[in-house]
């Protein structure tokens, strides 16, 4: 008996070592994949105009990131379509991680679904992180006659289609605008609207003179400071960098009382399908653009250009980006019309 009982036990300790090992054998291959990816070049699609305080970020943190995870990244922009085309063309390509979404995740996600019949929804996005959030600003041309908000809103008021303003299609920029209009009793039809496709475009014609005012994300407007005077920061606090009193302020005198809509979250995201499919990669591209925010020489250049390296993760991010999609979408009737 005893002799059986050893040789039993002998076989199912073999058993057990086999199939441990048989499993292992299983496992390696997962974890050499996960290793070994990315076995090429990376694209980050950018879905506005060169230029903008988005392309400009972006770059910047493609350059210092694909030191961090191994292999190049280069920097596409596709515009068009309030920033549609940019967006549908990264999901129709192969969700194994290559390609990835570079964008202003909030508002314009939200903005392009509920007012332009975008071909996808909230639910196909997983959000990895926005390094960079901003506030807008409203800022006249630095020769135009307005001082104050009230002085550019009475002009609008008085001289129907006489002042020309830029925005962002679909941007906070773009419903903090109407708004004003709206709850001063201005018809909206006053002011010479002209929209564009991306910040880029919209600073260059208040640089230029071409537009008399520009409501826009702040901090990407650094390079344009010569051009404009801020009339308002739509913040519920001053801003150091910028001589103006926040929209509270600058509209009291009017008694209006206006919301303080949150502006441009920039930062990068994937597919739903790409999160569940793929996880480990996922995780790869996490810790790598979360490698980079650290990295002394990405913040250096944020830094040095007044942009954001915050890392909020995928929970977060996408807490705040669904809030402010609910904003917009109750505010939809306006933006429609």
């Amino acid at each position: 008996m005893t002799e059986n009982n050893d040789k039993l036990h002998l076989k199912r300790r073999s058993f057990m070592i086999g199939a441990a090992a048989v499993g292992a054998g299983l496992a390696m291959p997962s974890l050499s994949r996960a290793a070994s990816w990315p076995e090429r070049p990376l694209t980050m699609i950018v879905p506005s105009d060169a230029g903008g305080s988005l392309d400009r970020t972006i770059r910047g943190l493609s350059t210092v990131m694909q030191k961090h995870i191994g292999q190049p990244i280069q920097v596409e922009n596709r515009p068009g379509g309030s920033f549609m085309l940019g967006v549908r063309y990264f999901l129709q390509q192969p969700q194994d991680g290559d390609v990835i979404l570079a964008h202003a995740l909030s508002p314009y996600i939200a903005s392009s679904i509920l007012f332009h019949d975008a071909p996808y929804k909230m639910e196909d996005f997983s959000f990895i992180n926005a390094h960079w959030s901003d506030w807008d600003v409203i800022a006249a041309y630095k020769d135009s006659p307005y001082q104050t908000l009230p002085d550019l809103l009475k002009a609008i008021k008085e001289n129907p289609k006489k002042v020309r303003a830029s925005v962002v299609t679909g941007s906070s920029g773009h419903l903090t605008t109407l708004l004003m209009l709206q709850r001063s009793g201005i018809p909206i039809e006053n002011l010479n609207l002209v929209t564009f496709q991306g910040g880029g475009q919209a600073r260059q014609a208040i640089a230029g003179g071409q537009v008399d005012f520009i409501v826009i994300a702040g901090s990407g407007s650094e390079g344009i400071r010569d051009f404009i005077k801020p009339l308002a920061v739509v913040r519920d606090t001053p801003h150091a960098d910028w001589d103006a009193p926040v929209l509270g302020e600058a509209t009291k005198p009017l008694g209006l009382s206006l919301p303080v809509l949150p502006g441009s979250m920039r930062g990068l995201a994937m597919s739903s399908g790409f999160r569940a499919e793929h996880p480990d990669r996922w995780d790869i591209i996490s810790s790598a653009y979360k490698a980079t925010l650290e990295d002394p020489e990405f913040i250096e250049f944020a830094e040095t250009n007044a942009m954001g390296h915050d890392w909020l993760g995928a929970e977060e991010t996408t807490a705040k980006v669904m809030a402010v999609h609910d904003v917009f979408a109750e505010f939809k009737p306006l933006l429609q019309r």
